[in-house]
C-alpha cells in the first residue's frame, strides 16, 4: 500500500474513548455532507463544527478522503448485509420478483441515506471508495448468484462474469437517476429491475 493510500484510510482507535471521538466524527462528518455537500467539506469546519483540534481528527482521519472513504465502506456494507437478509427470504418466489424486490431495497436505501447516493452514486471520491464500490458489486452478484442457484441456472464461468455485471447493470440506472434527478426515481427503479431481469435471461431463457 501506498503513502496515498494510506493517508485516505481511517485509523481506527482501540480505546472505548477514542472509539466514541471516532463514531462522533463520522456522525458530524454525515450531517455536515447533508447540509453542504462534498465540495464544502472540509476537516478544519468538521473540527470546528465539534469543537475538537484538528490535529485530533487527523489523528483518526489523515484527509478528508479517509473520512469519505469510511462513510462509503459503511453504507456500502449495509446495503451487502441487506441485500444478504433478503436473498434468505427467496424461498419459492419467482427469481424475476426476487430481483425486482433487490431493485426496491438498494432504492429505497440511497433514497432514505442521501449521503450514500452523494458518495456511491454521486461521484466516486477516490481510488479505495472506488474499489469498494467494485467489491461490493462482486459480493452482491454471489448473492445473485445463489439466487439463480435456487433456481437450478448455473450462471457460466469465464471472462466474463454474469452475476458481477448483473449488479452493475442495475446500479448504472440508479447512477443515472440520482444524476438527474437526486435521488431514485420509481421510474428508475423499475428500469434497474428491468436491466438485471432482462441481463440474465440471456442465460436462464438458453
Amino acid at each position: 500500500m501506498n503513502e496515498t493510500s494510506r493517508a485516505n484510510q481511517a485509523r481506527p482507535p482501540q480505546q472505548a474513548r477514542g472509539r466514541e471521538r471516532f463514531e462522533r466524527i463520522l456522525e458530524t462528518a454525515e450531517a455536515q455532507l447533508l447540509e453542504r455537500g462534498i465540495d464544502e467539506f472540509s476537516i478544519p469546519e468538521l473540527a470546528a463544527t465539534l469543537g475538537y483540534t484538528r490535529t485530533s481528527v487527523y489523528h483518526f482521519f489523515p484527509t478528508a478522503y479517509a473520512i469519505l472513504n469510511e462513510l462509503t465502506s459503511r453504507h456500502l456494507q449495509r446495503i451487502e448485509d441487506e441485500v444478504e437478509d433478503l436473498s434468505h427470504t427467496i424461498g419459492s418466489k419467482d427469481w424475476r420478483l426476487v430481483l425486482e424486490e433487490v431493485s426496491v431495497l438498494v432504492a429505497n436505501y440511497y433514497n432514505q441515506h442521501p449521503v450514500a447516493g452523494m458518495l456511491m452514486l454521486g461521484s466516486i471520491s477516490s481510488h479505495e471508495s472506488h474499489r469498494a464500490m467494485q467489491l461490493t458489486i462482486l459480493h452482491v452478484g454471489k448473492h445473485v448468484e445463489q439466487l439463480m442457484a435456487s433456481i437450478g441456472v448455473e450462471l457460466p464461468s469465464g471472462e466474463l462474469d454474469p452475476k458481477a455485471l448483473t449488479v452493475e447493470l442495475g446500479t448504472a440506472c440508479l447512477r443515472l437517476s440520482y444524476f438527474l434527478h437526486g435521488e431514485i426515481t420509481p421510474a428508475y427503479q423499475r428500469e434497474c429491475a428491468a436491466a438485471m431481469i432482462g441481463y440474465l435471461s440471456r442465460f436462464i431463457d438458453s
